[in-house]
């Protein structure tokens, strides 16, 4: 890659962030039914079509967020050491970000992070695009488990326990609780909740 390709992906990432961060403010701020795609293109000062090229919906604009972390089961299943099973793998990871605070394990009692994963819970047309990223790393995990119907039915339980126990993480500190009270409950959750995985 050539230093003008790299210095214009860069420029295009942060403009990218930068689109993302103007929509999620407007979003906490009024609520996202409440938001034009105009207003969130004039807090950008940037024009509509060049907002569709970076994010084709309006939900894009929010669940950008979750795009870090899209297919990261995958990644961990196929980057695993060798003798280490998919879901001792996968727990781990997940004990090691509920560590960090990450908060895609619903862990974070950071005040914009606990608004905006009430924002997503709570907008029917975000937990609907969220589903559909879900489904997609559903996809990406069941075919680094292997083949057949048992990789696909692991997929799902896998991905499945990790969203139950965001979501009950963020319950808690929605309800006033702190990150660092929560935690030794959520790592006893997820413990338990790995254990009954095949």
């Amino acid at each position: 890659m050539s230093e003008s390709t790299g210095l214009r992906a860069r420029k295009k990432e942060r403009t990218r962030d930068a689109i993302g961060d103007a929509a999620v403010s407007l979003f906490l701020e009024r609520g996202f039914d409440s938001v034009s795609v105009n207003d969130i293109a004039a807090a950008a000062e940037i024009s509509k079509p060049t907002l569709f090229r970076y994010f084709p919906t309006k939900e894009d604009l929010v669940l950008h967020r979750f795009a870090d972390h899209q297919g990261e089961a995958a990644r961990v299943v196929r980057d695993r050491g060798p003798g280490t099973e998919p879901v001792t793998a996968l727990h781990l990871h997940f004990l090691a970000a509920l560590d960090r605070h990450d908060p895609v394990t619903g862990l974070s009692d950071h005040p914009e992070v606990v608004a905006f994963h009430r924002l997503v819970f709570t907008t029917p047309s975000l937990a609907g695009r969220l589903t559909r990223y879900q489904l997609e790393d559903e996809e990406a995990l069941a075919d680094a488990l292997g083949e057949g119907i048992r990789a696909r039915l692991l997929a799902a339980q896998i991905l499945a326990v990790q969203r139950v126990l965001a979501r009950a993480n963020w319950k808690k500190i929605a309800d006033g609780r702190s990150a660092r009270d929560v935690h030794p409950e959520a790592v006893a959750d997820a413990d338990h909740a790995f254990g009954q995985l095949p």
